[in-house]
């Protein structure tokens, strides 16, 4: 199986086992009503969309079980799940596989 790679300024983040890279859903800048929401107020959204995925989980036994998601797939995922990063100018979440909540 071949690994996916995000892509940023000419470096490539190649996620290793069961790790996912993502690329967080912009945040709401107005609310429902039409407020505008600066940007200490609005709420980091906890959806993004897959960019990258790992090789897969390791058994005991040795073999390799591949990730559940790929790349493309639209995700929900825990609050406080991952860590940010910085790639250029582009922002992506690294984050275990298990910390994916659902895909819609």
């Amino acid at each position: 199986m071949a690994k996916k790679a995000a892509s940023g300024g000419g470096i490539r983040i190649v996620p290793l086992g069961d790790k996912v890279v993502l690329k967080r859903q912009s945040a709401s800048e107005t609310t429902a009503g039409g407020i505008v929401l600066p940007d200490s107020a609005q709420d980091k959204p906890q959806k993004g969309e897959v960019v990258a995925v790992g090789d897969g989980h390791v058994r005991q036994d040795g073999t390799r079980v591949p990730l559940t998601v790929k790349e493309g797939d639209r995700v929900i995922f825990s609050s406080y799940a991952g860590d940010e990063i910085k790639i250029g100018d582009a922002e992506y979440l690294l984050m275990r596989e298990s910390d994916i909540l659902a895909t819609y």
